[in-house]
């Protein structure tokens, strides 16, 4: 069979790289977390790098990027791979980057860490909070394992966004350091509304070699789950408990029964079966005031607190964040691998009412409602991770129309490109940006639509398919 490329070239111009091509690690570094879809597990569970670079500094990515550019080889970057839409999978083969080597925390100043992309987010604030008092502001649940160049390359908040918002917000992203993919590479240096150029771009149009990112005040969080009889009032609770600007929160979402005694198995013995669960992480000193205002809202209850427990009562229970965001989904899946999941906005004011009319539509079988409270656009509203009883993928797409009918915009999780993700449009500065960074287009080939098929019609209702995955799937 004819290589699909010259890998023997790419390591001959690469004699200091570090090169592997183990067809095992070669697979296992070309994956993501792309299975939470049962779509995309259908599409993506065949794709594979041809072999795998691992850097250790910015100069080896601009040796890589430039044999690569040389010899026509695409080059897909990944950090981690905790990513859940097939960000960091090589759709045209090629070179996986993978810049996890790449992890020196570089500066720690007054509201700020600056530090390498493949740097963990939790062994950041390990280096931060002793340092400065100071921690990351949002993070994933998969604070443990994720990096930081990933979460602003494919995430969009997290963990944090209670208070802060999210990643595109200003000052949440202070800078970033990127390389082009020409002949010869450039470095360059990205700051104010510059970042969007790059960020949750999926890498299409520059690999991040720095991260200027914000920091906040480090506290001693303390978690909590708040039961409910009623859906509605777990989800009024939380919209309220939101909006109370006095009091510094983490974390809050409302997770609907039975999915956290089903689910959250470790917590299981503090989870009745038939209630609603609110996840709140609430600073130490808030915990007082937090607790007064929970005893203003009817059938409240709270069956964990972590502060009144004793420390052999709660060895072995994760952080309540590793209970919601998409370890809400991982969990659920572990527990009924039927299920899959939607990402939705219910857009201020009306937010409240439309997860209750959405709710009564579907019932609790075949969606199940997770709703993750945050700061949007300066209002506390609700993104939705609901949980969804996987059927056929017709009816996942008769879900998410009803959806978005009914008010709700969906940010398509069984969807690989950037545009059907969510913008449902092309975003002309990131296509601009690429023809400027990337002009042969080998940048994580396949994630943006406007540049392999700029005529394409997002009102179509039609799916995008990658031509470089037509062509493999006609081959096979």
């Amino acid at each position: 069979m004819t290589a699909r490329y010259d890998i023997d070239g790419l390591k001959a111009r690469l004699p200091g790289v570090r090169i592997e091509d183990n067809p095992a690690l070669v697979r296992q570094k070309s994956r993501d977390f792309f299975w939470y879809s049962p779509r995309l597990k259908r599409e993506l569970d065949g794709v594979t790098g041809d072999v795998v670079a691992v850097p250790a500094s910015e100069a080896e990515v601009i040796e890589i990027l430039k044999a690569a550019y040389a010899l026509g080889i695409p080059v897909t970057p990944r950090g981690t791979g905790t990513g859940n839409y097939g960000q960091a999978m090589p759709l045209s083969g090629g070179i996986v980057l993978d810049l996890s080597r790449m992890n020196a925390v570089k500066e720690i100043t007054p509201g700020k860490v600056v530090a390498e992309p493949g740097a963990i987010l939790a062994k950041i604030d390990r280096q931060t909070r002793p340092h400065s008092g100071q921690e990351i502001r949002m993070h994933p649940s998969t604070y443990a394992t994720a990096s930081i160049g990933g979460f602003v390359a494919g995430g969009s908040g997290g963990v944090g966004s209670i208070r802060w918002g999210g990643l595109r917000d200003a000052g949440n992203v202070i800078s970033l350091k990127v390389v082009t993919m020409e002949e010869s590479p450039r470095v360059l240096t990205l700051a104010g509304d510059d970042i969007h150029k790059v960020s949750h771009a999926y890498g299409t149009n520059g690999i991040i070699t720095e991260v200027a990112m914000a920091l906040g005040p480090a506290y001693d969080w303390i978690d909590l789950l708040v039961g409910f009889a009623d859906f509605g009032a777990a989800a009024a609770y939380a919209n309220a408990l939101g909006e109370q600007d006095g009091l510094l929160l983490k974390e809050v979402a409302v997770v609907a029964a039975p999915v956290p005694h089903d689910t959250f198995l470790r917590h299981q013995r503090f989870l009745p079966r038939d209630r609603h669960v609110v996840i709140v992480m609430v600073a130490t000193h808030a915990l007082d005031a937090m607790l007064a205002f929970t005893g203003r809202f009817r059938g409240a209850e709270i069956p964990f607190r972590q502060d009144a427990l004793a420390p052999e009562d709660l060895r072995g229970l994760p952080p309540v964040y590793e209970l919601a965001w998409n370890h809400t989904t991982l969990r659920a899946l572990r527990a009924d691998p039927a299920i899959t999941y939607l990402q939705v906005l219910y857009p201020f004011p009306d937010q409240f009412a439309l997860v209750e009319r959405l709710h009564a539509r579907f019932g609790a079988d075949e969606v199940k409602a997770h709703l993750e409270f945050v700061r949007f656009d300066g209002k506390i509203t609700c993104f939705g991770l609901p949980l969804v009883r996987f059927t056929t993928e017709d009816r996942l797409e008769e879900i998410m129309r009803i959806h978005e009918d009914m008010g709700a915009p969906i940010f398509n999780p069984h969807r690989y490109t950037l545009e059907e993700g969510g913008m449902k449009q092309t975003d002309a500065v990131q296509l601009a940006f690429k023809r400027e960074a990337d002009p042969r287009g080998l940048l994580n080939p396949g994630k943006m639509i406007a540049w392999d098929d700029p005529d394409y019609d997002y009102a179509s209702g039609k799916t995008y398919l990658f031509p470089g995955l037509a062509a493999r799937d006609a081959a096979a």
